[in-house]
């Protein structure tokens, strides 16, 4: 155990997810006292891999929170100097994206800002964004182009498309900068790409069912492109957001920026015998890649695992938890 956390107080919304696991697990090793909420803490499957972290005995205690709830986190946050919010739904099969993604995001993130606001003890929150808010908008996307900090994606242009996540981290973010500057919250955002990586939750989450279904018999890859990156590092970039104190702004966090073709090429170099998607899901040119920026989230102290690891952990943690027919 490192000694940056001991005697420190902090909140993690959301705890139970993939990036918040991680996240929890790390503020731990690092001497932290750990507030989880948690939507249902009667759930096992929300809980036991928590517990079974290092540390949990003493240092992590659950509280039943609720995003729409307004208030619900003002007694959890009250005496945290930090609050790491990453607590938001990502699901791609939505039926009412206001109620199912949207409304969660924003409100759930006001909700969560407006109990800080309240509480003197809190120094700062971080916010787990996305690149989904930063690369979706008019500017071309194309080999050359660096996308950085400034940039962010446009809600209409995502609305006529349909990409409601995109519009919920997107207005999320944008009403949590305005909240935070109205009410002079400390805030940092972490910006990351797809996350990968081995999972320490029993249940698959969405980024990890986009490799799961490459290898367990996907006739077709998308034609899209991502920046990609490990959970360690996210989870490691909200901590030394938190910790080091000149952080300011947002932190755009992707190891690579790969076509989805290249993803299976990569998978099928390290498991050569498994059957991988050999065409493309439309016969339209593939998608360009370009480039992110990452000399912020660099200088904070991250250096990004390869993400040819993380794509060969996080198989062999989905095959170690049955998630793969290999």
């Amino acid at each position: 155990m490192s000694a940056e956390g001991v005697g420190k107080l902090v909140c993690v919304t959301g705890a139970s997810g993939y990036v918040a696991s991680w996240l929890v697990k790390l503020l731990l090793e690092r001497g932290y006292t750990v507030r989880a909420t948690i939507r249902n803490p009667s759930d096992p499957k929300k809980t036991e891999h928590l517990r079974a972290l290092s540390g949990a005995g003493e240092r992590l205690h659950f509280f039943k929170a609720d995003l729409l709830e307004e208030g619900s986190f003002d007694s959890v946050v009250d005496g945290c100097e930090g609050v790491f919010h990453t607590a938001s739904p990502f699901i791609n099969e939505v039926k009412d994206p206001q109620a199912e993604l949207i409304e969660p995001a924003v409100k759930g993130t006001l909700n969560v800002l407006g109990s800080c606001a309240k509480t003197p003890s809190v120094k700062r929150v971080i916010l787990t964004s996305s690149l989904a808010a930063v690369v979706v908008n008019e500017r071309p996307k194309v080999p050359g182009v660096v996308v950085d900090e400034t940039w962010f994606s446009d809600p209409d242009i995502c609305g006529k498309i349909e990409l409601w996540y995109v519009v919920s981290k997107t207005l999320a973010e944008k009403s949590a900068w305005e909240f935070a500057k109205e009410n002079g919250i400390d805030m940092v955002a972490i910006n990351p790409g797809m996350v990968m990586g081995p999972l320490l939750q029993p249940t698959l989450n969405t980024s990890a069912e986009i490799i799961s279904s490459l290898i367990n018999g996907s006739q077709t890859f998308p034609n899209l492109v991502f920046g990609w990156v490990d959970v360690r590092d996210v989870a490691k970039a909200h901590i030394l957001a938190y910790e080091v104190h000149s952080a300011s702004g947002r932190h755009c966090l992707a190891e690579r920026v790969m076509h989805f073709s290249e993803i299976v090429k990569i998978l099928h170099d390290l498991y050569p015998d498994v059957k991988l998607p050999e065409k493309c899901a439309d016969d339209n040119p593939l998608t360009p890649t370009y480039e992110v920026s990452v000399e912020k989230v660099k200088s904070l102290g991250v250096d990004l695992i390869p993400l040819e690891v993380s794509l060969k952990e996080t198989v062999e943690s989905l095959k170690e938890k049955k998630f793969l027919s290999i």
